[in-house]
């Protein structure tokens, strides 16, 4: 029987969700870190846009070099926020036999969803400071193809998931 009113569980983090957690965290301080020891060595003018061969061609103050971390951080804290609510996520077919398992599945989906952004955000941002160095960065071709790769294949497994769960 389909629930109508969603139950709110008190479901605790798998190690899974809780190392994924920390080590997105500690990718987002580590970006925070390295950009501030190597602020003063940098440019005043930095690239800040690539074209699709991953070749500079915009260009702005050093200051930009801080919009990733911060939007990682918005990213890092509004997921986490999120995730203690999964009753408000939307589900179809939620019935008493599959609630529990669909919660932690659509959790599980935040969570890594968070770490590959961040993950994303902070390379995308170590790339764009080497670039500002004068160094060869890995902005290529193949950077935005694999990205959209992960993230929606991540989201197709878990898709793919939650329709098993529905049983």
């Amino acid at each position: 029987m389909q629930l109508k009113h969603r139950p709110v569980l008190a479901l605790p983090k798998t190690a899974l969700e809780k190392t994924l957690d920390i080590l997105s965290l500690l990718l987002i301080v580590g970006i925070v870190v390295y950009l501030s020891m190597e602020w003063s060595g940098l440019p005043d003018q930095i690239p800040i846009h690539f074209n699709a061969a991953g070749e500079a061609d915009g260009w702005g103050g050093k200051g930009f070099l801080w919009f990733m971390p911060a939007v990682a951080c918005l990213l890092w804290a509004g997921s986490t926020i999120l995730e203690k609510f999964p009753h408000i996520y939307n589900y179809t077919n939620l019935t008493e036999a599959n609630v529990e398992r669909q919660y932690k599945n659509a959790r599980l989906m935040l969570v890594a969803l968070k770490a590959e952004l961040t993950f994303f955000l902070v390379y995308y941002q170590w790339q764009g400071i080497r670039l500002a160095q004068g160094y060869d960065a890995g902005l290529g071709v193949w950077d935005l193809p694999l990205f959209l790769t992960v993230i929606l294949g991540s989201l197709t497994l878990f898709i793919i998931r939650s329709i098993r769960l529905k049983r």
